[in-house]
């Protein structure tokens, strides 16, 4: 689902309480069956360039509440191109999780058409940009899928991730996370973002799961199947 905009900023003033995790990280990565992370120095290193739009550009992203973001920022437009830069690694970690059956999906306060390019190419399910409250987007996401809180992950760098962090069954910092949203993550992977932080967080979460060399092997066997003997 791609959706821009639409949440209001409601509860974001509001202090909203950590959900109780008394388990240790690795026993409730076994429970997670959605993963959801930020774009911005998670997916990317945190860089944006701008870069003036050709003669002739119109942007692909069909849904007109991307002009007219509500708490988010940056404008989907005809006269420049926001440019980022994304991780092989990460990619490949976006199909490990189908094969394990894991949902994925992504929430960002900023709108940029390169980010619904490679949401498109990876097939991630949820896509939501130009959101400031990510807390109530997160709760969509759960009710759309039928989970509970305890069942998803997120991936954050900075405070505004805080709050989803906070209630999530696993909350998973990047390696070039601030300080206080470090200090609150239930696992900091070894890699920063856009450099294979994704990559760390799902193979983290399949490890701990059990499935991780079955799901190796699984991606590896659609990619090279094996010939039928004559």
């Amino acid at each position: 689902m791609f959706a821009c905009g639409r949440i209001r900023e409601d509860a974001w003033n509001a202090k909203i309480p950590a959900m109780p995790k008394k388990q240790s990280a690795k026993i409730r990565a076994k429970k997670i069956k959605l993963l959801l992370f930020d774009v911005d120095g998670v997916l990317t290193d945190g860089k944006v360039f701008i870069l003036p739009a050709p003669a002739g550009f119109h942007p692909s992203i069909e849904d007109p509440g991307a002009k007219q973001p509500a708490g988010g920022f940056g404008l989907v437009s005809q006269s420049f191109i926001e440019s980022k830069g994304f991780h092989a690694h990460d990619g490949t970690a976006i199909s490990f999780a189908r094969i394990a059956g894991i949902k994925t999906g992504l929430i960002t306060k900023r709108i940029s058409e390169t980010v619904t390019l490679r949401a498109r190419d990876l097939k991630i399910k949820h896509v939501y940009q130009g959101v400031q409250d990510k807390q109530s987007v997160f709760q969509e996401i759960l009710r759309q899928e039928g989970l509970d809180a305890s069942e998803a992950t997120f991936v954050g760098d900075d405070v505004m991730d805080l709050p989803v962090m906070r209630n999530c069954g696993l909350a998973i910092a990047v390696a070039n996370a601030r300080a206080e949203v470090k200090a609150e993550a239930d696992y900091v992977t070894p890699h920063p973002g856009g450099e294979g932080a994704l990559r760390d967080a799902i193979e983290y979460i399949l490890k701990a799961q059990g499935r991780w060399k079955q799901v190796l092997n699984d991606y590896i066997s659609e990619r090279s199947p094996k010939k039928e003997s004559s």
